[in-house]
């Protein structure tokens, strides 16, 4: 698969920091942060991938463009490892569940996955904004820089669902007690809704591979058996009397 050959271990210290024009110590400082992780060959030596050098180059952003903190950058690379980690995980729970579908020989019919009760949206502005301790207008602000995105009742009044109030705390989180910028938490927000509708998206195909299964299994079971008819024209026994058929 391609994403695999992103995960492997190629390049050495001197060369990943070469190619993302920072020191060798630099990159120690930031595996002993967490916000990368070389592999390692047979000897011990770092080995870097094509995804950390990714990485790299997305906290060089995070630090000189955005000005975005250390504890900000810490937040944005766990958040990205997960997703790497939850993608991984995923792509091989459905490619093992396809495999078992591919052994029947028959196509996966199309469906629809259930909703999380999560993002059902429920709450108006007012009662948000209580549960979060903040004020309407902020929770207005942080919609238009798109770090929420609350639905819509049919009167376009705004409701905010439960994975909404959770998003809002943890921009609290971050901005009060990390003090990370807000350039820093747009690109936090980003990562975890892209990371909600990965994880949405894939625990989805791999509900759809299951019920599919289950489904065709339960027919199987229940097939009727053979009549005997059937079975004696597998077997011959509609041959004439003088040999021929």
């Amino acid at each position: 698969m391609a994403s695999d050959s992103k995960h492997r271990p190629v390049y050495v210290i001197s060369v990943a920091a070469e190619l993302v024009d920072m020191h060798p110590q630099t990159l120690r400082l930031y595996e002993r942060k967490g916000l990368i992780r070389p592999g390692r060959s047979s000897g011990k030596t770092r080995l870097y991938s094509e995804r950390d050098i990714d990485h790299l180059r997305e906290i060089r952003r995070l630090t000189q463009e955005l000005g975005v903190n250390l504890a900000g950058v810490e937040e944005v690379m766990r958040l990205q490892h997960e997703l790497d980690d939850l993608q991984g995980e995923f792509e091989a729970e459905i490619e093992r569940l396809e495999g078992e579908l591919r052994g029947q020989a028959q196509a996966l019919p199309e469906g629809g996955t259930p909703s999380d009760p999560k993002d059902r949206p429920v709450y108006v502005i007012s009662i948000a904004a209580e549960l979060v301790d903040m004020h309407p207008q902020t929770l207005r602000l942080y919609e238009r820089k798109q770090l929420i995105r609350p639905g819509r009742s049919s009167g376009k009044t705004r409701l905010y669902s439960e994975r909404d109030i959770d998003h809002l705390r943890e921009i609290r989180r971050l901005t009060q007690e990390l003090g990370v910028n807000l350039a820093g938490v747009e690109e936090i927000m980003r990562l975890r809704h892209e990371l909600d509708g990965a994880r949405s998206h894939l625990e989805g195909n791999v509900r759809r591979i299951q019920e599919d299964l289950t489904e065709r299994m339960t027919r199987l079971r229940t097939l009727p058996p053979a009549s005997d008819d059937s079975a004696a024209q597998h077997d011959g026994s509609d041959t004439d009397p003088d040999g021929t058929r």
